[in-house]
């Protein structure tokens, strides 16, 4: 399915897989590159340009398999379109994967050879930080490429993007608030956060300043010791599983994705779900679980897409508060998703889908 074609950057080590016609992967282009030299193995790829270039993270993980990397990053990169679609941007989605355990394998010469790989593809794909990879490598991939966001401010980059995530899910939350209660507020709600890192962080801020009751669980014991010292308040679970079953208003999910099982349907107390993760719903039909259950369902790429704002504003020179603006759009955006649903008879991830695709379809002008 992948072809790596001949070892050593030099000979444009470059293959390109097509999907088949029957698959519900229609992506204009996905690359993979190895790199002897470097150990360098990456994929992009590139859903749609039809909005703009391609604009998405990179995630480096040790994945068990290339196949398991290859549908990452086309489940990443597909649901990249329909985010940058939604937050009105001037871009395609596109994700890339990079192979490796990021503690042993990120150095500073496959960062420079993974640039290069960013630049052959001459702009169709700019990139950012994402699971793994931070400013810091932004950086150093920038050195090699002019289509490199999520720089440090030193760099003339947009800096931290989990600000501006984190306040684009409260917005999105605030909305799913006005639409069930009747209030865009969480004063007095339970809110409880499965994954504390730097989102998780910022949106518990948003939230204790907001009134709400704030649980919290996370792998990470160091993560939590960052929220305690930050916000005494807080409460801490166990685990992910503990956090579903308690008596919650709110279930933000906040680390990786496929936290929607139908497990976690069938025990979920919370009436809203709204968290900074990707990919949430476990597999496609969570969406109509979690509307049969009486959960009202905000989509992860609607309100999580603050950060993509932040990085695509640096393309433009980087303004904070011009970017803060754009991402205050999220909770208006939410309430429009949840207006369509709610007219149509559908959950609100296929009102996301429908809008996102009107604007993808719609010529530009």
């Amino acid at each position: 399915m992948v072809d790596a074609a001949n070892p050593g950057e030099s000979a444009a080590p470059v293959g390109v897989f097509t999907p088949h016609p029957g698959s519900r992967h229609l992506h204009e282009q996905v690359v993979f590159r190895a790199d002897e030299a470097t150990g360098l193995r990456a994929i992009i790829g590139i859903y749609s340009t039809a909005l703009g270039p391609a604009l998405g993270g990179t995630r480096f993980y040790p994945y068990a398999s290339e196949q398991a990397a290859l549908e990452d990053v086309l489940n990443l990169s597909r649901a990249m379109a329909y985010k940058n679609a939604l937050a009105g941007l001037d871009h395609g989605g596109g994700k890339a994967v990079i192979i490796g355990d990021p503690a042993v394998d990120k150095n500073e010469a496959l960062l420079q050879a993974y640039g290069r790989f960013i630049e052959s593809l001459g702009g169709r794909y700019v990139t950012a930080c994402d699971v793994g990879t931070y400013i810091a490598d932004m950086d150093v991939v920038a050195t090699q490429t002019r289509f490199a966001t999520g720089r440090s401010e030193a760099n003339g980059g947009a800096g931290d993007s989990s600000v501006l995530t984190a306040y684009g899910v409260f917005e999105g939350m605030r909305a799913s608030a006005e639409h069930l209660w009747g209030t865009p507020s969480l004063a007095g709600r339970t809110v409880g956060i499965a994954g504390v890192g730097k989102v998780g962080l910022h949106l518990v801020d948003h939230l204790i300043q907001d009134g709400a009751t704030v649980v919290v669980t996370d792998v990470s014991e160091q993560a939590i010791e960052r929220v305690r010292r930050a916000q005494p308040a807080v409460s801490v679970v166990p685990d992910a599983d503990a956090l579903v079953r308690a008596d919650l208003d709110v279930y933000a999910p906040c680390a990786l994705g496929g936290a929607l099982s139908d497990d976690v349907v069938e025990v979920l107390r919370a009436r809203i779900v709204c968290g900074a993760a990707n990919n949430q719903l476990a597999h496609p039909g969570i969406e109509k679980a979690l509307a049969d259950h009486g959960v009202l369902y905000a989509p992860d790429y609607v309100v999580n897409s603050g950060g993509v704002i932040q990085v695509a504003d640096e393309l433009l020179g980087f303004s904070f508060e011009r970017a803060r603006r754009k991402a205050a759009g999220i909770f208006d955006t939410t309430r429009r998703v949840f207006e369509l649903a709610a007219s149509e008879g559908v959950p609100p991830a296929v009102a996301a889908d429908r809008l996102a695709e009107q604007r993808m379809s719609a010529p530009r002008p």
